[in-house]
């Protein structure tokens, strides 16, 4: 069996990143998330194993001295890691796995996994940007502005990436992530066992 194709989409906070895997997941059989470890605090409607493994720092300290990571970030004072079993499972099942990661991991990613593929997702401005962080009414002023500081860190980091998707219009944005997967998934070393009996007949 063909393993699966790895996707690293990475986006500042605001931007819409989770909100287009969901919509690529949505519309796409063979697509998973990859469920990261953090050390910080579930959210209200958030669960254990879903949204992410929620661990304390010891424990997260103790994977790492572990190699248990094969990416990992301090992001907003927490960590947050994707384990190599994590990864590993769901490619060797041929699952199209999905990382939600930062640059700092995608980085690590790249270095590490021949063949990914890297999607990075911009906001259509900056003031954009700001109202969407405003509009969930998570968090004070100040860390609205620490955040965007933050956004303009991240977006430094854009010419890293094999692909660029600018989310202004929430379908133009997912049309163009869901092509990125279907493109992979046509290439040759990818279609040659599933097409195996139709290309030995051609080939007769």
């Amino acid at each position: 069996m063909t393993n699966g194709a790895l996707f690293v989409v990475s986006a500042p906070s605001g931007a819409g990143k989770t909100s287009l895997v969901n919509g690529l997941r949505a519309c796409l059989d063979g697509i998973v998330v990859s469920v990261s470890h953090t050390t910080r605090a579930k959210r209200p409607g958030e669960e254990q194993g879903r949204d992410y493994f929620f661990i304390d720092p010891p424990a997260f300290e103790k994977m790492l001295e572990e190699g248990a990571f094969l990416e990992y970030a301090k992001v907003y004072d927490f960590y947050y890691g994707t384990a190599r079993t994590t990864v590993g499972a769901a490619l060797d099942e041929g699952l199209d796995l999905v990382l939600e990661i930062d640059w700092q991991g995608a980085r690590q990613i790249r270095e590490q996994i021949e063949g990914c593929t890297s999607i990075f997702i911009l906001p259509p401005s900056r003031q954009a940007l700001e109202e969407r962080l405003l509009g969930r009414g998570q968090d004070q002023p100040e860390i609205i502005a620490r955040r965007m500081q933050d956004a303009i860190t991240e977006m430094a980091h854009y010419r890293e990436y094999d692909y660029l998707i600018v989310n202004a219009d929430f379908q133009t944005a997912l049309h163009q992530l869901k092509s990125i997967v279907l493109a992979k998934r046509a290439e040759t070393r990818r279609q040659v066992d599933k097409l195996q009996d139709l290309i030995t007949h051609l080939l007769a």
